[in-house]
């Protein structure tokens, strides 16, 4: 009986184990076949497993979109881009005053508009103009030396041949004067961006047509100022045909730029470009340290951040030139009320959410700089998973192809301190005066290299910024390149949101720059033009809890957002933005007004003041096109029925705006899918 029962309990286990074999082989099986089918996470694949694709070479199909969200803004159609000139306007003499070379310091930005101003003060002055030196594209900058300063960013003939009829152009100056210029023989000046063009006729005119060169070094985004005299309106007309038409960006450029544009809009699907203008310069400049800071209370004590650090410093510096006359320190969550700060990513994501855009949305973000890195931008892309880039349309070939072939860098002059010896040690014990002594400190904890390395790594040895290193300065010269490409697929994007514009600091920003120029090529694209005091105080109201608000504040901040594309947006833009930037918004200057069709709607009161009426011959190519718009709105017809629905459903909003908190929160749920991202 013990010999069977053994025996039993042995086929048994043998069985058990047949099994367990059997079942391992089966699940092994499974992982095999379906490893195939898995996605690694990348940002395109991710796109392509959301969105369809469409086949290289086929018509782009577009699918029915709700016009609230992606249509035109109907008050503005009747806008055209009209910056010829309109009155008696003779092209530039042969016998100049003389010639007019410019060193640009800064960014993107401020290149873009200083050499704006430049080609308008040659105008006014009868002056040669010097293809201008961008100071960030130098070879002494590390870039390739197959591009020279200009030439790095833009087409420098079709720079000079787009303007050939409003100012004379020169690559450089003529040969005897080259010497006298390096001997500094002739007057330099560093005029402000509010320089008025009266400076420019009593002070510079007459030491042009005595030294016949002077210089100019621009470092503050412009030397004009934004506004001029109802009789100056043919220079604002040259400012737009200079930013619009002239200032083309390099083929290699332009190519690169397109193709990002192809491959988003070959995904089938609308696209919003995002700036977040998180700048380090311009957060010091308005004193907005604080929102890096971590949360602190009166139990928990404030934790600095290394971003708050920096950005303290820079304001120091800021102070120290007389940039900034306010004190050092200030209450961030008071500007931030105010308006004077940036919208953080997050904000922006939720106003996007309330305005009824899909979490599937894809939103491109721009800009070569968000000052906070990676880190601010974890709630926007909970929020909305296809948070794409250049990057996620560019293979690094491309980028490489771009750059051209480089020098080598110099080697890392980082070298770690020598250590003390036992008899430097020794001989620190026998000065450290008379015993007993205290306890020594303890020992600090080392600082390792990758803790130094980087653009902030200095603020973990010393208190003063170092200069930049060659990585650094060539990182500057990649940085307008990027910029350029954001900016290309920025003026394509169906719909444009700005974190940062018209900040009040008089430099010009990468969004007004976009606004203008989507105004300017097509007014009646969908363009946010937010009020940042007015969102910041509906954010005050669910600032406790900001992902599940009251719906009667998403229809408030529906109705904020939807103003600002149409009439109320334009004139508050007019305001409070053209005074610092006339290329923010070029109107009534560089357009004119389509009269309107039966079938169109009234055309503003803001349109009939100011606009003149366009030429005859733009109002008969406009009825040639005619028919396409029309195949197009047939096209378009079948997405009534989503804009009926919405507005039914604003209107019954705000008749329930006064109902309970859970019902409004339940109706908010349903209109938006995954409201909350941490669902």
């Amino acid at each position: 009986m013990v010999l069977l029962f053994k025996s039993r309990i042995k086929w048994i286990v043998l069985v058990v184990l047949m099994l367990s074999t059997g079942s391992l082989i089966v699940h092994l099986s499974i992982t095999k076949f379906s490893a195939t089918n898995l996605i690694q996470y990348t940002a395109v694949p991710a796109l392509s497993f959301d969105l369809p694709t469409a086949s290289p070479g086929s018509k782009r199909v577009i699918p029915a979109r709700n016009k609230k969200l992606w249509g035109p803004v109907k008050a503005l159609e009747s806008l055209q881009p009209y910056a010829n000139p309109r009155t008696i306007y003779p092209v530039p003499s042969e016998k100049s005053n003389g010639y007019i070379y410019a060193k640009v310091y800064g960014g993107f930005s401020n290149i873009r508009s200083s050499i704006c101003d430049l080609v308008t003060i040659s105008r006014l002055l009868n002056a040669t103009l010097v293809i201008p030196e961008i100071q960030d594209s130098l070879r002494s900058k590390g870039i390739s030396s197959k591009f020279k300063s200009f030439s790095y960013l833009y087409d420098e003939d079709q720079f000079i041949a787009s303007l050939k009829n409003d100012v004379r152009i020169v690559k450089t100056l003529p040969e005897n004067l080259k010497a006298a210029r390096k001997r500094n023989e002739f007057p330099v000046f560093k005029p402000k961006s509010s320089a008025t063009p009266s400076f420019y006729i009593k002070e510079i005119l007459p030491k042009l047509k005595k030294s016949k060169v002077v210089g100019l070094i621009l470092a503050d985004g412009g030397c004009m100022q934004s506004v001029l005299p109802p009789s100056m309106g043919e220079f604002q007309r040259l400012r737009c045909r200079v930013a619009f038409h002239a200032l083309q960006f390099r083929q290699e450029l332009q190519v690169l730029g397109r193709r990002i544009v192809d491959r988003l809009q070959g995904l089938d699907q609308p696209y919003i470009a995002y700036h977040p203008g998180l700048m380090r310069d311009t957060l010091a400049h308005h004193g907005c340290a604080e929102l890096f800071q971590a949360s602190c209370s009166s139990k928990l004590p404030c934790h600095l951040d290394v971003h708050t650090e920096l950005i303290q410093y820079r304001r120091a510096q800021l102070i120290k030139r007389g940039v900034v006359t306010d004190k050092l320190s200030v209450d961030s969550h008071i500007r931030r009320d105010n308006g004077s700060c940036p919208l953080m990513p997050e904000e922006v994501g939720l106003l996007l959410r309330a305005m009824g855009y899909r979490a599937n949305t894809i939103i491109y973000m721009a800009g070569s700089e968000t000052f906070g890195g990676q880190r601010l931008l974890i709630p926007l892309r909970a929020m909305f998973a296809n948070l794409v880039d250049y990057t996620s349309f560019c293979s690094k070939q491309e980028l490489i192809d771009l750059l051209g072939p480089e020098p080598l860098l110099p080697p890392n002059p980082f070298k770690l301190p020598p250590g003390k010896s036992d008899e430097q040690l020794k001989e620190e014990w026998k000065r450290a005066g008379p015993r007993p002594r205290p306890l020594p400190p303890p020992p600090e904890r080392p600082i390792y290299q990758h803790e130094k390395e980087g653009w902030y790594g200095w603020i973990t040895e010393t208190d003063t910024e170092p200069d930049p290193s060659p990585a650094d300065l060539r990182m500057q010269a990649h940085r307008l390149l990027w910029d350029a490409l954001d900016y290309i697929v920025s003026l394509e994007a169906d719909v444009f949101f700005p974190g940062f514009n018209n900040d009040g600091s008089g430099w010009p920003d990468f969004s007004s720059l976009i606004m203008g120029q989507r105004l300017y090529e097509k007014a009646s694209s969908r363009t946010f033009r937010p009020d940042r005091k007015t969102i910041q105080e509906s954010f005050k109201s669910i600032r406790d809890d900001m992902y599940h608000p009251k719906f009667n504040w998403t229809i408030s901040i529906r109705e904020h957002l939807n103003k600002s594309f149409g009439e109320d947006g334009f004139a508050w833009q007019s305001l409070k933005s053209k005074p610092a930037s006339f290329l923010s918004h070029p109107f009534p200057e560089c357009s004119c007004r389509m009269p309107p069709s039966a079938a169109a709607a009234e055309v503003p009161t803001i349109l009939k003041k100011d606009e003149d009426e366009c030429p005859k011959w733009m109002m008969q190519n406009n009825n040639q096109d005619g028919s396409s718009e029309a195949v197009a709105g047939e096209g378009a017809a079948s997405n009534e029925d989503t804009e009926l629905e919405y507005e039914n459903e604003t209107k019954e909003a705000q008749d329930d705006s006064d109902a309970s908190s859970k019902s409004s929160l339940t109706l908010a749920i349903n209109q938006d899918d995954e409201w909350d991202p941490n669902d």
